[in-house]
C-alpha cells in the first residue's frame, strides 16, 4: 500500500465538516470555561466566612513559592539541555583483562 492509496481519516479544514468540528469544540470549551467560572465565583460568595489575613499571607507566599520552584525546574531543564546532559547513553566497554595476572591488558 502507498501513501497515495489511502484517504485522510480527518476532513481538510476548508470543507465543512472541518469548519463544523473547529466551532464545535470552541463551543463546549466556551461553556466548560463558564461553568468554571460561574462555579468559582458560587463557590467564593456562597458563605460568609471570613479568611484571616493569615491566610492570605500563606496563600500568597505559597504561589510566590510554587513560582520559584516552577521557574527553577524550568530553568534546570534548560540548563541541563544546553549542557549536553540530556544526550543518548552511549556505551563504553569495559576494557579485557588479562586472566594470567588479573590486571588489564592495556596496562
Amino acid at each position: 500500500m502507498t501513501s497515495t492509496d489511502h484517504q485522510p481519516a480527518v476532513a481538510p479544514s476548508g470543507s465543512e465538516g472541518g469548519k463544523f468540528a473547529r466551532w464545535a469544540i470552541i463551543a463546549v470549551l466556551s461553556a466548560l470555561l463558564l461553568a468554571a467560572g460561574t462555579l468559582g465565583y458560587l463557590g467564593w460568595t456562597s458563605t460568609d466566612t471570613r479568611v484571616p489575613e493569615a491566610g492570605y499571607v500563606a496563600l500568597a507566599l505559597g504561589a510566590v513559592f510554587s513560582l520559584i520552584v516552577g521557574a527553577g525546574l524550568m530553568a534546570l531543564v534548560f540548563y541541563s539541555s544546553r549542557q549536553g546532559y540530556d544526550e543518548p547513553v552511549v556505551l563504553i566497554s569495559e576494557p579485557e583483562s588479562d586472566p594470567e595476572n588479573g590486571r588489564d591488558a592495556q596496562r
